[in-house]
């Protein structure tokens, strides 16, 4: 799990499971593309990758990793929102993706977004945990007062909370309170798709130019340095590799205070507590 840099380090969850700190998302990559891609990204070094059943190419994945020795790889899917009875549907849910990525286990299996009964999806999770099938369960999207709920309630705390995480909406206060709860934060979006000219920010450029680093090393490196768990998204190889190499050089502390400036505390994309968008992903329905 190497770029140019130094190899790529792991975070502990609070079960003892071991995940890579930097890892490969396929969100928006198109099934008919994706065995390509998570195989290219697999040759540059990554060996975390990140999919969910609403991405429609668990298959794809499942194909690219085809070959790769099962104790190298770390790979995360993700539950969509279920119908009642929501204990019953979940693991059928489960079974599916674990059928679709060709494994007998996942690495990490999320909640993918906070609605509808979680409290039946968790205990059936945890259910799926305890046989083995998943070595570590969490949930993604959750906001502080949804996250303690489940922990308040349930044996096993989440071991990873997957949430929009950038320069522009950095989530310190949710983060510290996940430290406190025991449970890891997760980057999604960690470029903000390239919102607010990320990508030609000039706080950005400059701390970039400074170590010879793309602005995109610069945001990794900076969560990295926050223990955010990141999983970047790409389906060029040469910015795979470059993805990977952000482990040979540090920022400083001065720098790390000017990218905290950059925080808005707004999302670059949509609030999970919208009543619309409530209505429009707690009703969405998947098909196989």
């Amino acid at each position: 799990m190497t770029g140019k840099g130094t190899a790529v380090h792991n975070v502990t969850l609070n079960n003892g499971v071991e995940m890579p700190i930097l890892g490969f998302g396929v969100y928006q990559v198109p099934p008919e593309e994706t065995e390509k891609v998570v195989t290219d990204a697999l040759a540059a070094g990554f060996r975390s990758i990140d999919t969910a059943a609403a991405y429609g190419n668990e298959e794809a994945v499942g194909r690219a990793i085809r070959g790769i020795p099962r104790d190298e790889l770390f790979i995360t899917t993700k539950l969509w929102v279920q119908d009642n009875p929501a204990e019953e549907n979940t693991r059928r849910a489960f079974d599916t993706s674990l059928r679709k990525l060709g494994l007998d286990h996942v690495d990490l299996y999320l909640i993918h977004q906070p609605y509808r009964d979680v409290h039946g999806q968790w205990r059936a999770m945890q259910d799926i945990h305890r046989q083995g099938l998943a070595r570590a369960i969490g949930v993604s999207n959750f906001h502080p007062d949804r996250l303690v709920d489940l922990i308040e309630h349930y044996d096993i705390v989440p071991a990873v909370n997957q949430i929009e995480t950038h320069p522009f909406y950095q989530r310190t206060a949710d983060q510290d309170l996940m430290r406190d709860r025991g449970v890891q934060i997760e980057s999604w979006g960690p470029f903000a798709e390239g919102k607010n000219d990320l990508f030609t920010h000039p706080v950005l450029s400059e701390i970039g130019d400074a170590h010879d680093k793309s602005v995109a090393q610069v945001v990794l490196r900076w969560l990295i340095q926050r223990d955010v768990v990141v999983i970047p998204k790409s389906v060029r190889a040469d910015r795979m590799a470059e993805n990977l190499d952000v482990f040979d050089f540090a920022l400083t502390d001065d720098q790390m205070a000017r990218i905290a400036a950059l925080d808005t505390g707004a999302s670059q994309f949509f609030d999970h507590r919208d009543p619309g968008m409530t209505v429009q992903l707690g009703n969405h329905r998947l098909t196989d």
